[in-house]
């Protein structure tokens, strides 16, 4: 009864509030996703009830314990460097926005911990080595089988000393030194494990240098190769680190690595522009002038975002979206969008202005361009679709998600096979069994189209990279009364 009632909720059709999206709804839900993503062996107060236990042997084959942490997308597969990603943006989220959050803050920090828990064992379990994926993605990606039967190889994957991943290890640091921030209140004692463990998986990276996709091929690419190399993450993990320890070593680090790159994207391949926005913040809001070099590379980076920026680079769709790529376009959008909002904070609270050529821009043009695309994702489009699963009326309904789109082991007991799941279930027409619901999927074309159709995994595949990016501008807006 309690928890029919408590999916009734979550499934309520409220969506508008004063003529606008219903922010704290999409933000509650948005954080229910990552039940769902879950692996390992679920907790008695599991509300996405349609999972159950998976991968709790993960690890055996190296004779560690790798239970635990989250399926990256619509697979079964757990990949260390957008989980890591996906750690650190949730992290950042809560830090920056954690007062708008009210009672979803608990909710976040249980979220992060699912993945921290699995992250400090992959970093921890084997002196000289950081794990970084479980599951053979070749083999996984043939089959259609739900987390709880698969049946393909549990392969585990690590970077060392002489098979170097800088990248995964930069990002794992990052993630870990946000975490132990987002804890350092409220449970202390793992705060500090977390850190400890970041400043070791940081000299790790720092020490010894190279791409994780050198290493692992094709382990890792197509699907997550490195392909901005491993500066950024070096750049990003060494801010994170700075951010915890307050340790002017990671300043000297960051100044001798020479990451001037410039960049128009922000997303769990390239870090530069993330980096810069949280070492802007030392300038604009705590008024150190050696953070004050950061501050003209945000403002490059915004002016490749903004619409009518004379040195745009980015597209937008008719109906405003903004369009990047066109596989899961909507990753790109939730995560600039973060660094917007976030930015838009900094600027405000210093009464900051710049300029992109001859426009000028002020902390309401980046709000305005930030809620623009929080609103397109949550229906307010041509289409009328809502982009988050389980939100508004019209939401995607056959999204790519194995565990979604199979039933689940109460109605269907029997096994389903490698191949058992496709014809079914992976190509009928019919509406997924199991709702994820806050599932942000990968969104319309450049046209402002989306055909909802299972096999488009480009348009129709949720991530847990495109979610833990939309927590943080959701929970701006929700907090907000629209400054």
């Amino acid at each position: 009864m309690a928890t029919s009632l408590i999916v009734s909720l979550f499934l309520a059709l409220v969506v508008c509030v004063h003529g606008r999206p219903n922010y704290g709804d999409a933000l509650a839900k948005s954080i229910l996703f990552f039940q769902g993503q879950r692996s390992g062996r679920l907790p008695r107060n599991q509300e996405m009830t349609w999972r159950s236990n998976s991968a709790l042997s993960d690890g055996a084959t190296a004779r560690v314990d790798l239970s635990g942490g989250y399926y990256d997308a619509g697979d079964n597969v757990k990949f260390g460097f957008p989980m890591a990603f996906t750690t650190t943006m949730l992290s950042w989220s809560a830090l920056e926005y954690g007062k708008r959050m009210g009672p979803e803050l608990v909710n976040a920090r249980v979220a992060i911990r699912w993945a921290t828990d699995y992250l400090l064992k992959a970093a921890t379990a084997t002196p000289g080595k950081l794990y970084v994926g479980v599951g053979d993605p070749n083999a996984d990606h043939h089959c259609w089988q739900r987390p709880e039967d698969m049946a393909t190889p549990r392969s585990v994957y690590s970077v060392s000393p002489s098979n170097p991943g800088s990248d995964v290890a930069g990002e794992t640091a990052a993630a870990l030194a946000a975490a132990s921030m987002v804890f350092r209140k409220v449970d202390p004692n793992y705060a500090k494990l977390l850190l400890r463990t970041a400043k070791n998986v940081m000299d790790f990276a720092i020490r010894y240098r190279g791409a994780y996709s050198d290493s692992l091929g094709s382990a890792v690419c197509p699907f997550y190769c490195s392909y901005s190399g491993y500066k950024d993450e070096l750049l990003w993990g060494a801010s994170w680190l700075f951010k915890a320890t307050h340790n002017a070593y990671y300043i000297s680090f960051m100044k001798s690595l020479g990451a001037d790159d410039q960049t128009d994207i922000f997303s769990w391949d390239n870090k530069y522009a993330g980096a810069r926005v949280l070492l802007a913040r030392g300038a604009l809001v705590d008024k150190d002038q050696s953070f004050a070099p950061y501050v003209p590379q945000v403002e490059d980076f915004v002016c490749k975002i903004l619409p009518n920026s004379p040195s745009t680079t980015t597209t937008y769709t008719p109906g405003g979206l903004m369009f990047k790529m066109g596989q899961s376009n909507l990753q790109y959008v939730a995560s600039i969008t973060f660094l917007l909002s976030t930015y838009s904070k900094y600027m405000a609270y210093s009464r900051h202005t710049f300029k992109c050529g001859n426009v000028l821009v002020t902390p309401s043009t980046l709000r305005g361009l930030a809620r623009k695309q929080v609103d397109y994702i949550l229906g307010e489009n041509p289409l009328r679709m809502s982009y988050m699963v389980g939100y508004s009326e019209r939401f995607p309904r056959r999204i790519h998600h194995r565990g979604s789109s199979l039933p689940s082991v109460a109605d269907h007991p029997n096994a389903i096979g490698c191949d058992g799941g496709f014809q079914p279930y992976f190509y009928t027409s019919n509406p997924n069994p199991n709702i994820l619901i806050g599932a942000v999927v990968g969104g319309p074309d450049q046209n402002d189209g989306f055909s909802d159709e299972r096999t488009d995994y480009s348009h129709s595949e949720p991530a847990t990279y495109i979610n833990a990016a939309i927590v943080g501008p959701l929970a701006y807006f929700a907090g907000s009364s629209g400054q």
